[in-house]
C-alpha cells in the first residue's frame, strides 16, 4: 500500500513522465538527424539560425505531441505509443515537405542557412503538431 501511494503521488508521475519523454525526445531527434542530410547539433554549433528553427520547431512539435498523449491516457506505455506515432507523422510531414517542393530542396536550403524556409519547417513541426496531438483518441 506505501508503494502504491508512492507511484501515484503526483510528483513521482510527473517525474515519470518527464524522463520518458525526455528519452523519447532524444531518440527523436537522433532519428530526424538520420533524416536530415544536415548535420543539426553541427550547423546550430556554426550559427545556422535556419537549421536552429527547423530543429526547434521539430522538439517543439514533438513535446506538444506528448503533451497531449499525456493528457489523455492514463498509462505511461499509451503515452509512449501515441506520442511515437505522432512522431512518425511528423517525419512523414517533413519528408512530404521536401516532396511537395520539387523546385526547392528544403534539406539544402536549410543547410545553407536560408531561415525562410527553416521558418517554415518549423512552422510546419508545430502546426501539424496541433493536428496529430488534437486527434489523439
Amino acid at each position: 500500500m506505501l508503494m502504491d501511494a508512492f507511484w501515484q503521488h503526483p510528483v513521482v508521475e510527473m517525474t515519470g513522465y518527464y524522463t520518458v519523454v525526455l528519452l523519447c525526445l532524444l531518440v527523436a531527434m537522433a532519428m530526424f538527424e538520420v533524416v536530415t542530410r544536415y548535420k543539426n547539433w553541427e550547423e546550430i554549433q556554426k550559427g545556422n539560425v535556419a537549421v536552429a528553427l527547423a530543429t526547434g520547431g521539430k522538439i517543439i512539435g514533438i513535446c506538444n505531441v506528448f503533451r497531449y498523449s499525456i493528457e489523455h491516457h492514463a498509462t505511461l506505455l499509451a503515452t509512449i505509443g501515441w506520442g511515437m506515432f505522432g512522431f512518425v507523422l511528423l517525419i512523414i510531414a517533413y519528408l512530404l515537405f521536401e516532396f511537395v517542393t520539387p523546385r526547392l530542396d528544403v534539406d539544402k536550403e536549410i543547410a545553407k542557412g536560408n531561415m525562410a524556409v527553416g521558418f517554415i519547417s518549423f512552422a510546419i513541426s508545430l502546426g501539424l503538431s496541433f493536428v496529430i496531438g488534437s486527434t489523439i483518441p
